[in-house]
């Protein structure tokens, strides 16, 4: 996650400052913190292995699935839940947004289109809320059981750009999408889609396309790329969960998922790859990456493997 329980905070807040109390809810310190949700799944579902919170900005729920992911491989455990949520609508997170000049705006007329990835005249982010999650199990553990696989994790990269806080910087993304590569012993070559983490922020779009283009080189005009914040928004910390299921359910479906609201509207500026416009692409998919780019230069990229058939 990447804020957390900040409702919880801001509802204390308001209690205090703006009804005139004196005291808070006690329920304030353990709705507020951000490991109460891995610590509510825990004693729910009874696992007693390690519960961690991840807070890297945007990138949180990609970090937090990657080091789940390194967990099984190891050996450490044999299954790990894993994902991330965040409830960005408060009003003092929507006007912080805001203030930085990176919020799309809308009416009720323009708001359905107002996240526009990589488009020409995309106006800023538009913020979601949700969670995901998914239960990351060793191989032979899930055939032996009997469990339906939807997919297979095959490589985790991460990264830091170590430039500025909240510009992105090819070079550091570069490095955890070479990363991802070799962790999963697999070339530019070898992947068929990347779900990008396109923001239809101005300068963020742009830096990750030329990203994917130093990585891939001449392939990536022929790479599929699409950005599904332009159907969901931008969820934050969760993005990346939400982002990784996408990922694996395109794989499993066979089917790439659209960029919306994008047709006949592509930024010169991020050309390059192949943008799979309107309606989704069925086309034959065997693996694929996630990427999260985040504040602060934390980058997560996660490498996919269709399930077999």
């Amino acid at each position: 996650t990447a804020l957390g329980g900040l409702a919880a905070h801001e509802r204390g807040s308001r209690d205090m400052w703006l009804k005139g109390r004196e005291r808070v809810s006690p329920l304030s310190v353990v709705q507020g913190m951000n490991n109460a949700v891995n610590a509510h799944i825990s004693i729910q579902l009874g696992l007693g292995g390690v519960s961690t919170s991840h807070t890297a900005a945007c990138a949180s729920s990609g970090i937090a699935i990657g080091e789940a992911f390194r967990r099984v491989r190891s050996g450490e455990a044999t299954v790990m839940v894993t994902g991330g949520s965040d409830v960005c609508q408060s009003y003092g997170v929507v006007r912080a947004w805001e203030a930085m000049r990176v919020m799309a705006p809308g009416d009720a007329q323009t708001a359905p289109q107002a996240c526009r990835p990589f488009a020409s005249d995309r106006a800023g982010l538009v913020l979601g809320e949700g969670g995901a999650a998914l239960v990351l199990e060793a191989w032979e553990h899930a055939v032996a059981r009997g469990a339906t696989i939807h997919g297979e994790i095959v490589g985790y990269g991460t990264s830091c750009d170590h430039s500025h806080l909240v510009r992105p910087h090819q070079p550091g993304q570069v490095r955890a999408l070479r990363a991802a590569l070799a962790d999963a012993e697999l070339s530019p070559e070898d992947i068929h889609y990347v779900n990008a983490h396109g923001t239809a922020t101005a300068e963020g779009d742009p830096v990750e396309i030329a990203a994917l283009c130093e990585v891939f080189g001449e392939r990536s005009r022929a790479l599929p790329v699409s950005a599904t914040k332009s159907m969901h928004g931008h969820l934050l910390g969760a993005a990346g969960a939400i982002e990784a299921v996408v990922t694996a359910l395109a794989l499993r479906e066979q089917a790439v998922p659209p960029t919306a609201h994008l047709a006949g509207r592509i930024d010169p500026a991020c050309e390059g790859v192949d943008h799979v416009l309107e309606g989704r692409r069925h086309m034959p998919l065997r693996t694929a990456l996630s990427n999260s780019f985040a504040f602060g230069g934390s980058n997560a990229v996660l490498a996919f493997r269709a399930p077999p058939r």
